[in-house]
């Protein structure tokens, strides 16, 4: 593939069978699943999901080595990674040529959170933004962007919320290292 336009081609293609086969009545819920386990002397958490593998660490001014994004970049990240899917997802369906897109996304996340004066202070984080780039000679993107507000499965997560629940299970050193 030479540019982003043949990609998009290819993208619509599996976009219309994706939306024939949801429609058969033959498709079921996703059932997502990511695992992160810290590793010792270091505290790299290692991120599993799928067969895919990532790393996530802190700033050395927080006892970590700076190895890889940490847990909020990483939600910038994802973020970023949705909404840029999502305009191609959108671009495709709506048969817009796209020359590139690029997301950047930012955010605050304070330290100080929680400490006394800063009792409110979001310990999330919060004023999040995005700036899209999409070079195009379509002069008419409200509809795509609109489609994109409402089809961002990322986006819509963080202005909405969601439910999570958790547990905690104990495991006794003597089990462990069996």
């Amino acid at each position: 593939m030479s540019n982003l336009t043949e990609y998009l081609a290819q993208k619509r293609d599996a976009l219309l069978r994706r939306r024939a086969h949801a429609r058969s009545g033959e498709v079921r819920p996703l059932r997502l699943q990511a695992q992160a386990h810290a590793e010792g002397r270091s505290g790299v958490r290692r991120i599993r999901i799928r067969d895919f593998q990532v790393i996530s660490d802190s700033p050395p001014d927080f006892a970590d080595y700076d190895l890889g994004p940490s847990s909020p970049e990483l939600l910038l990240g994802a973020l970023s990674s949705c909404l840029t899917h999502t305009y191609l997802i959108q671009a495709a369906d709506q048969q817009i040529a796209l020359e590139d897109v690029s997301v950047e996304v930012h955010g605050q996340l304070d330290p100080r959170a929680g400490t006394p004066g800063h009792e409110t202070t979001p310990i999330y984080p919060h004023d999040l933004s995005y700036t899209v780039r999409l070079t195009t000679d379509a002069t008419e993107l409200d509809a795509l962007n609109a489609a994109v507000e409402r089809c961002c499965p990322i986006l819509n997560l963080l202005r909405q919320g969601v439910e999570v629940r958790g547990t905690v299970e104990r495991v006794p050193v003597s089990r462990a290292a069996a």
